[in-house]
């Protein structure tokens, strides 16, 4: 029997008097890797940001690791297990590639991702160990926010867009490296585009209509009714 990591049940959030999002429920298992899909402005970003405490959820209830974190803070949910890559690339422009990855580190529990673990997955921090982070083109920015997330050692890593605007040799990197992640046994939400990408890495895929719940399947059932969940995500 799969263990659960995180339970969404009837997430609700609105924006002053304008709702958003309307009981939306999806679950993901440990090792599993979910994808969040959906056209720009379907409530995509607003579920990560409730996830991860920069929202507060209007209804429902979330579960991390047996935890409820429906109105706990975000830094208590960061020390829960939730790692999150958001969109935009979010530095510390003045500080360096190694000050970045070590600012938020868990020094407490021992956990795989190291400083060296992490170097491993992205040489080219390694080569820029010293270089103002500011001054990394997008791409490495990009790898910069996913291994200060990926040190602090998270039960869940959140990633929101992580591809969006890379070159495509870069965005080819980045997938090989959610590979990477996905063969090791790291729990991902992940939101993106790129069907052909996204439908071998995840196990199940949630597609959000105008912050509704619209489709739900594993990839199997992905390939079987893709022109179906297409029809979702065409402009």
């Amino acid at each position: 029997m799969l263990n659960m990591l995180l339970t969404v049940d009837n997430l609700q959030a609105k924006y002053g008097a304008s709702q958003v999002l309307f009981e939306v429920s999806f679950s993901l298992a440990e090792g599993q890797v979910m994808t969040l899909l959906g056209r720009n402005g379907m409530g995509k970003t607003t579920t990560v940001k409730c996830l991860s405490g920069r929202h507060q959820a209007s209804g429902g209830r979330m579960v991390l690791a047996g935890k409820d974190i429906t109105a706990v803070p975000s830094y208590l949910i960061a020390r829960q297990g939730l790692g999150l890559v958001p969109e935009g690339r979010y530095v510390f422009p003045t500080l360096s590639v190694y000050e970045n990855l070590v600012a938020t580190a868990d020094k407490k529990n021992g956990g795989q991702w190291t400083l060296a673990r992490v170097e491993q997955l992205f040489p080219r921090l390694a080569e820029r160990r010293s270089q103002m982070a500011g001054k990394l083109s997008g791409g490495e920015q990009q790898m910069l926010v996913i291994g200060r997330a990926l040190m602090t050692n998270p039960k869940l890593l959140v990633l929101d867009e992580a591809t969006e605007g890379l070159a495509p040799l870069i965005r080819a990197e980045i997938w090989a490296c959610l590979k990477t992640l996905k063969h090791e046994g790291m729990s991902m939400l992940v939101i993106d585009k790129n069907l052909a990408a996204l439908a071998p890495l995840a196990d199940h895929h949630v597609v959000l209509e105008k912050g509704h719940v619209v489709w739900r399947g594993d990839s199997v059932k992905l390939a079987a009714e893709l022109a179906k969940v297409e029809s979702f995500l065409s402009v």
